[in-house]
């Protein structure tokens, strides 16, 4: 099952000596006057901004159906931002601080208000205007168009009528210079049939599945079913106010890049997430929201403001969809229910959740796990398991996707090994076994299968795993080749090797080449996803406390740092054949180098290992307890993130009852 890190090992097998441990285990003492201040102490970046997002005002009790919130609550809330030093900003301010005309106040706040209910007319525009604040209101055209007396059928709970407002209530606020009037969709608030298990994922972002006909909407039914919603909703608040409406909200926060190139055609300028952190004028795109809800007291309200600029801790289990598969589906199934709780029990933030199929365990992919055009579909499964990760446990999933390692047919060229003893050049059998990034048709057809991968499933994030790497002697395939004469190297690896400067040089060319791949797949994701998604790439230690070793590997961890949201060290000793008694210091050494760039370790997740590859199956987990030792010493060195791989979740390993107190920070809370 394992054989792929096997493989791993054989890579860093030889380069060991050069990690040797050193360093100390405890944690370095960091006088106060060159600790790092608080993030709160911190000034706003320029033009950033807070934005709040509510729905129903009530008077009396607050429906949580409706994420109502008091009258009262609202008006205290609105005063306690402005005695904490929240100054107000309306979305034409936005614009024009993206436009360079102005720049926003420090603790600059939107207010939005979603769905379209009456009580913005009756409530909140009295207390905006007692406030002079300015807001946005986004509705929801189709149950603001619901004929008089008829009940809104909203999300399947049968509504009063007058529970929403009317296009009369819309065209007189809309004249208000404190209200803003955006659009929520005309009629896609609503969850769709995702995937053949049934899944209800939010409408406007994805594609509906035909239970009837067993088949997913294709790009031109999705298309013209949103281009009808968005063409209706604009046209009718331009109407209605007399402006074309210039900011967007997605329901359930859910965006797609799809929609969101539709509804710039249509003019809309900004669109609004239920993401975390603060909004900056400068990425209107992405605009993430707090979600304010259950009706909270004022200190609860105050603390999530407050905490809204505090980086998120990342504690991650990566998961093997083929520990889910099971050719009997009421077993795949108690599989899922299984996983799906010890995510949950564990209270963890995010799952890298294996996308594709691997059950050799020799890393070269065969088969996917959702459906796409150039390799087998094991089972329509991602999307659904990735859908109830999210939705069930609460956790951010990340596709965790190979780069090179697909299986396409012959004709795809393959990395070649230049051999100096015979001068000749073959795919390496030792090594995963990877197309060629130099092959345009080897891009063009890994690009479609992650476009694939973006149009069929749910996913917040990208891991791109370890097998985008080259080594000294790769790639010597003809595409490879004429790619580095036309960048003015020598058309052999001979001569490239023979000259240092060259050498180095052709390192930095091949490490530079993965990203730039890297990126122009996460570019084609997102204009099918959208701009929220996520990325994070695996790299392996020996290039991070070794830079040299950089030509063993084509990956560079400043490069990392630069291009990805997350970088994603293996710290795995014992793979790297670590002894035992030397494990923490080789952790301590590892993080250390990593935290003498700075703020890396805000963007760095450590994956450790939960199986001895070594081992080769017999007796292979390693225990709990060893694992939660590792993970404190992590922290002890001062790592703020980090994960494990594998997680075996039908069994229990590693033991949920030695690591949950360490690994998450719900049970052990630290800030």
């Amino acid at each position: 099952m394992f054989k792929r890190w096997l493989r791993a090992a054989i890579l860093i097998a030889g380069w060991i000596l050069i990690t040797a441990c050193g360093s100390a285990q405890a944690p370095r003492y960091v006088s106060p006057a060159d600790r790092a201040p608080l993030t709160a102490d911190h000034a706003w970046p320029k033009n950033s901004f807070l934005v709040i997002g509510y729905h129903d005002v009530e008077d009396d009790a607050a429906d949580q159906r409706y994420l109502s919130v008091r009258t009262s609550a609202l008006s205290d809330q609105i005063a306690w931002l402005r005695d904490n030093g929240y100054h107000p900003v309306s979305v034409q301010q936005i614009l024009d601080a993206h436009d360079g005309k102005i720049v926003l106040p420090e603790k600059a706040v939107l207010l939005t208000f979603d769905d379209g209910y009456s009580s913005f007319y009756t409530r909140v525009w009295p207390l905006l205007k007692s406030y002079n604040w300015p807001a946005l209101w986004a509705p929801v055209g189709s149950w603001v168009d619901a004929p008089a007396n008829k009940p809104v059928d909203f999300g399947g709970l049968m509504t009063p009528r007058s529970k929403f407002a009317t296009w009369d209530m819309v065209r007189e606020v809309g004249k208000s210079s404190l209200v803003e009037i955006g659009a929520h969709t005309w009629a896609s608030h609503y969850g769709a049939q995702g995937n053949p298990q049934g899944s209800k994922l939010p409408a406007v972002a994805n594609r509906e599945y035909d239970k009837a006909t067993g088949k997913y909407e294709t790009d031109e039914q999705f298309y013209q079913r949103i281009n009808k919603d968005v063409t209706l909703i604009t046209n009718k608040i331009t109407e209605v106010t007399g402006k074309a409406p210039r900011a967007w909200v997605w329901p359930y926060g859910a965006a797609s890049g799809v929609t969101l190139q539709l509804a710039k055609e249509h003019g809309y300028r900004m669109a609004f997430t239920l993401n975390e952190g603060l909004a900056n004028a400068a990425d209107l795109d992405d605009l993430p929201r707090i979600l304010v809800s259950d009706n909270p007291s004022l200190k609860g309200f105050a603390s999530q403001v407050a905490q809204v600029r505090e980086p998120r801790t990342m504690r991650v289990m990566h998961v093997d969809l083929d520990y889910v598969y099971d050719s009997n589906p009421d077993q795949q199934r108690r599989n899922i229910d299984k996983l799906i709780q010890r995510v949950y029990d564990m209270r963890i933030s995010h799952v890298f959740l294996q996308a594709y199929a691997d059950p050799k365990g020799d890393g070269n992919i065969r088969e996917l796990y959702f459906p796409n055009r150039w390799l087998p579909m094991r089972a329509d499964l991602f999307n659904f398991v990735s859908w109830q990760l999210q939705s069930r446990a609460n956790v951010d999933v990340f596709a965790w996707m190979p780069v090179l390692a697909f299986d396409l047919d012959d004709s795809i060229p393959r990395v070649a090994k230049w051999n100096p003893d015979t001068g000749r050049s073959a795919v390496d059998p030792q090594q995963y076994v990877r197309l060629s990034p130099w092959s345009s048709e080897a891009r063009q057809r890994i690009t479609e299968i992650y476009q694939d991968l973006a149009k069929q499933t749910s996913f917040r994030g990208i891991l791109f795993h370890d097998d985008a790497f080259l080594t000294d002697f790769e790639d010597a395939s003809p595409d490879a080749l004429a790619a580095y004469r036309a960048a003015g190297f020598p058309g052999n690896i001979a001569q490239i090797r023979n000259d240092p400067q060259t050498f180095e040089r052709w390192t930095r060319f091949k490490s530079r080449a993965l990203i730039d791949f890297i990126q122009q797949l996460t570019q084609a994701v997102r204009a099918i996803r959208g701009p929220q998604v996520k990325t994070a790439r695996n790299i392996y230690a020996l290039p991070i406390l070794e830079p040299k070793s950089e030509a063993w590997f084509a990956q560079n961890l400043t490069d990392f740092l630069g291009a990805y949201d997350w970088t994603a060290p293996m710290a795995m000793p014992l793979m790297e054949n670590v002894p035992a008694d030397e494990a923490n210091a080789w952790l301590d050494k590892l993080v250390n180098t990593v935290a003498q760039h700075p703020d890396a370790l805000d963007k760095t997740v450590f994956e450790l290992q939960a199986r001895d590859w070594r081992k080769n199956g017999t007796h292979d987990e390693i225990d709990g307890k060893q694992l939660a030792e590792w993970m404190r010493q992590l922290k002890l060195s001062g790592a703020v993130n980090y994960g494990y791989y594998p997680d075996d979740f039908l069994n229990d390993k590693p033991e949920m009852s030695e690591i949950r107190s360490t690994f998450s920070s719900y049970w052990y809370p630290q800030k």
